[in-house]
């Protein structure tokens, strides 16, 4: 690749600096998982960010603020490696590179990126070297979140070496008279603990932004952007009875009227305990209008019989919900040019479902199938919130008055809990790891693998790996995080970790997988658990103090019994989570109760922060 040789700059990087800029931040996406977070967290600072692909069009740019390139899972090496117009850097826009962003923006400007002969993953220990705009007010020393191969060899002319890491030397570096800035580390990920302070001087302090948006205010903007884009027509909504899809709801009906707006709540049979009597009461409460409930659990749970693999659990489930729809809508009324279907999409939805070439697919979703498609050809969808983020949605549910008991609600996966009863299709035992149990000796625990996989997210990419047990110790967030954490970084094979609540110390010889698969019987006791911990969390004063609770049920322990797993995470969307820290006398309280319902065996706690591990573990 050749350095770009334009101008970086078409305007003296010395002039005057205009007005504070109320525009947007573009964020390009070079696959990056974290992209999205980048965009949300430009957000929670007060400026609106959109996403695009890193080779976008660069004129498309020129009224923006500044721009971000994300981090990616490719190397700068690769043939096919995203990159951007080389016209970008000819804009003269304050720029942020994270990570491959950084490594872009050294190779075009003519600085030297290096292939990496180890992986640094994890956090690592920022020396501060030359003072500058994005570490003002920063101690010399920061930890930041470190996720890449390739490094910086030596910046271009003109940059200088703002700080290093051990492993890292150009861990930052920046052009001050051009604002334009690299970072090696993730500023956006919990885990770099100064990074919002990073992101907002960068916003502030470069692109001169005047920090002052709130999804709230553009209430009034959607109604009419909702009334001018339904015209005279109805529209349809499918509800999940989760956040998006009500206040997606609530929005229409405000702005058309309870007379023109119907919806249907779908009953896939797994939903948590009562939830559809909930819901139906809820929406009644409400009076936004008429909610219709189509009940198919038995369509939903005969098409899963007998599978065990979870991406085709998701993809049957993914269909059955088409089907679903499609009978809905193949009613003669909604086949008219006289009604719109309406979707609570939201904007990590409508990026992903569009699909970006450099990033590394985690799920897909249900919005985009090719019946929606074609109503998307034909102007006849309707997405109100296809802007926003889950936090903001809730704050525009807020504004429109909706109760907490639906905005606060947890969020609850499409599929249901048919993700969260694990299946397996041989039996199999615990599986002896050296490395792994003697790090975990050092801590005080015994450890061993479950050949149980589930989904994570190491580096950019997706990763499904094994899972590892913890047992024999005692429950200590203070050594059990930390040592959680140590795990999936050395052992690249495993990405989740779990310590025994119930029992404490277990034999892993006296336990094993056994067949299963989903049956309304496992699907009922799952419920039972659910409901239970729901009730712990609600009775105990957590429920708003964690961002989501799922509940897992493993075809593992002695016999025919199960064993369940607790997800506590602490969150703001999702993007990246906590382990929750749940008080250990009631967590024991709890797991003791769990252990004595008839047919669960064993309670165990996932103790693995996202990343690297996701929140649903399928």
């Amino acid at each position: 690749m050749e350095a770009w040789s334009g101008p970086v700059s078409e305007c003296d990087p010395n002039g005057p600096v205009t007005l504070r800029n109320m525009g947007r931040i573009a964020v390009l996406d070079s696959g990056g998982q974290y992209c999205h977070l980048i965009a949300r967290k430009v957000r929670e600072l007060g400026v609106y960010a959109e996403i695009f692909p890193v080779g976008v069009d660069p004129d498309l740019l020129r009224e923006h603020a500044g721009i971000v390139l994300s981090g990616g899972p490719s190397s700068v090496f690769d043939e096919a490696s995203p990159q951007p117009q080389a016209g970008l850097f000819a804009l003269g826009k304050p720029m942020l590179g994270i990570c491959y962003g950084h490594q872009l923006i050294a190779r075009y400007l003519g600085g030297r990126v290096e292939r990496g002969d180890t992986h640094e993953f994890g956090s690592a220990t920022l020396q501060l070297r030359v003072d500058g705009v994005l570490f003002e007010g920063m101690l010399p020393e920061q930890q930041v979140w470190m996720s890449h191969g390739d490094h910086v060899a030596r910046p271009p002319d003109g940059f200088a070496i703002l700080a290093g890491t051990d492993e890292c030397e150009v861990a930052a570096m920046g052009h001050e008279a051009l604002r334009v800035y690299g970072l090696q580390f993730h500023p956006e990920v919990v885990h770099t603990h100064n990074g919002s302070t990073m992101l907002r001087n960068f916003l502030g302090n470069a692109c001169d932004c005047a920090m002052d948006w709130q999804p709230q205010n553009r209430v009034q903007g959607l109604l009419q952007k909702i009334k001018e884009s339904a015209g005279d027509r109805r529209v349809l909504l499918f509800l999940s009875g989760g956040v998006d899809s009500t206040v997606a709801y609530a929005l229409v009906v405000r702005a058309l009227g309870p007379e023109r707006v119907e919806a249907v709540y779908v009953d896939t049979g797994f939903m948590r305990d009562r939830e559809t009597d909930e819901i139906e009461s809820a929406f009644r409460d409400l009076e936004l209008g008429k909610l219709r409930v189509f009940r198919a659990a038995d369509l939903f749970m005969g098409r899963l019989q007998g599978v065990t693999d979870p991406e085709t659990k998701r993809a049957i489930i993914g269909q059955a919900f088409v089907d679903v729809q499609d009978q809905i809508l193949g009613d003669d009324r909604y086949a008219s040019q006289d009604w719109m279907l309406g979707q609570g999409t939201i904007y990590p939805d409508t990026i992903e479902s569009g699909g970006t070439q450099a990033a590394d697919v985690i799920k897909t979703h249900h919005n985009r199938v090719e019946r929606i498609q074609e109503l998307l050809v034909q102007g006849r969808v309707l997405e109100p919130l296809s802007e926003f983020y889950k936090d903001e949605v809730r704050e525009i549910g807020r504004s429109l008055g909706l109760p907490a008991r639906l905005l606060d609600r947890h969020p609850f996966p499409g599929p249901g809990l048919a993700i969260r009863c694990l299946c397996a299709s041989a039996t199999e035992g615990a599986v002896p790891d050296s490395g792994i149990a003697a790090v975990a000796e050092q801590a005080g625990y015994s450890a061993f693998l479950l050949p149980i996989r589930s989904v994570g997210v190491q580096g950019d990419s997706r990763s499904y790996a094994q899972l590892t047990v913890l047992h024999g110790g005692e429950i200590d967030f203070a050594r059990l995080l930390p040592l959680s954490t140590a795990i999936t970084n050395e052992f690249r094979h495993t990405n989740r970790v779990v310590a025994c609540l119930a029992p404490q110390e277990i034999e892993p010889r006296q336990w094993g997988i056994r067949p299963a698969t989903l049956t309304p019987e496992r699907v009922r006791l799952l419920q039972t658990a659910d409901r239970a911990v729901t009730d712990y969390l609600r009775g105990e004063g957590l429920y708003d103090q964690v961002w989501q609770c799922p509940v897992v049920l493993l075809p593992w322990g002695q016999g025919d019994a199960e064993t369940v797993a607790l997800r506590p995470v602490v969150s703001v969307d999702g993007m990246t989570a906590s382990v929750a820290e749940l008080p250990i006398p009631g967590l024991l309280a709890l797991a003791h109760r769990l252990a004595s319902i008839e047919g669960i065996h064993a309670v165990v706690y996932d103790i693995s922060h996202k990343p690297p591990s996701t929140i649903e573990w399928e």
